[in-house]
Parts: C-alpha cells; structure tokens; sequence
C-alpha cells in the first residue's frame, strides 16, 4: 500500500444537500485531493469501510443512518480523521459528535477556505508523531508494557487493541507519569499546535483508554482526573 503521504490523499464527503456535496467535492478536487461521495449515511459507511479514505466530511443530518451514528459506528474499528458538519449549531450537538469520536465540528454556514484549512491540518496531524527517541523502547508501567518500535501495548501479557491516537496519548502519559497535564497541553504534544479540536477530544480519548487499562474504569486509579487542572498518570 502506497502510503497518503506519497500520494493524494482520499477524501471522502457524505453530504446529502446536492448544491454542498458538489462545492466540497470542487474545491477538495481542486485542492489536489481524491474525492469519494456520498448522499446517504449506509453509503458513506460502506464507502468508508471498502476505499480507507484519509479523512472524512460527514453530515450529522442525513438519510440512512445519521452521521451520529456512522461516526460512532467508524470508531469501533478505524482511527480516520473525521470532521462533522451540521446546521445545528447549539453546544449539545456539537458535543454529541466529538462525544462519538470526530476530531472536528463545523456549523453551517460556514467558509470554505477554514474548513481547507482544517483538512489540511487534520491530514498532518493523523499520521503517528514522531516520539523523541528518549528512554527505552519498552516502557513498563505496573502490568502494562508499551512497545514504541511496535507501537503495541500489553497487559499481562495480553496484547491491547489501540487505535494510532489511543497509543500515542498512553505513551505520552506513561513517558510522564506522575506529572499532571492540562488538557490544552495534552492536545499539544500528542495532536499538535495547529489541531483545530477541542479539550474534548482529549477527553473521549482518555475514556476510551480507561476502558483498556484501567479494572474499574468508572473509578480509574492509573489515569486519573484532577480536578481543576487535568490528567495524571500513575506510572
């Protein structure tokens, strides 16, 4: 497989308002991208889960199945950058999306140069990180054992299922541990300066990674919140 960073990277849209699918589909053509399309939510997933497209632009309203649902659906088994659109702009929503797994949350209307400019962003930051090349390359912390030239994770010897992201946030943390950090940091040094998300990404993710980690994840004792100030891990 040609990697995205030697070729044009795949955009798909599921957008089921003709006049907007037609002028994403334009200016990302123009941008240099691969465009797929979709006007359905059973399509976009089908589509997403038989082309791998580098990032997605998904409706939330939509006929089929909802982007709600698609976007959860997506994140059972594929990290793809996902940017969610709606005409509902109240906080709930947008909250429901990135509660889902997006990375990023667009109102409509909204300018067609920002949304370039958060694709672009997003495809940068989707890649894994580059790590410094500090400590071991096995770091073990209690029954876990973080494996950065595999990039797996172990816990009792039983291999954990990670997305890109998820293993990137448990790394940091345990390259750190007894430090607390904010979220605004944490979206720094594991997504990037010019992510466009919010503390909120890095929440759902932590969620996520108490699922694996942690044997009561509604009362974590390894990846803990301090509140007021962030997270903390408990090397």
């Amino acid at each position: 497989m040609v990697a995205a960073s030697e070729r044009h990277p795949k955009v798909l849209i599921v957008e089921d308002e003709e006049s907007l699918l037609f002028t994403l589909a334009h200016n990302l053509k123009r941008e240099g991208y691969q465009v797929l399309t979709a006007a359905r939510g059973d399509d976009g997933l089908r589509l997403a889960r038989e082309k791998q497209p580098d990032l997605i632009v998904l409706d939330v309203m939509l006929p089929g199945i909802d982007g709600i649902q698609v976007c959860r659906m997506l994140r059972r088994d594929s990290d793809v950058p996902i940017i969610m659109l709606t005409a509902l702009g109240g906080e709930g929503d947008r909250v429901a999306g990135l509660d889902t797994g997006a990375d990023d949350y667009m109102a409509k209307p909204f300018g067609m140069r920002e949304l370039m400019a958060r694709v672009r962003a997003l495809l940068r930051r989707s890649g894994p990180r580059a790590q410094p090349d500090l400590g071991p390359s096995v770091i073990v912390s209690g029954d876990l054992a973080l494996d950065r030239e595999r990039r797996e994770v172990t816990r009792n010897g039983r291999v954990l299922r990670m997305k890109p992201k998820e293993f990137e946030l448990l790394l940091f943390f345990a390259q750190h541990p007894g430090k607390v950090f904010t979220r605004e940091q944490i979206l720094d040094e594991v997504w990037g300066y010019d992510f466009y998300g919010g503390p909120r990404t890095v929440d759902v993710h932590v969620r996520w990674l108490r699922q694996k980690i942690e044997d009561d994840p509604a009362n974590p004792a390894r990846l803990r919140t301090i509140r007021g100030s962030g997270y903390l891990f408990e090397g």
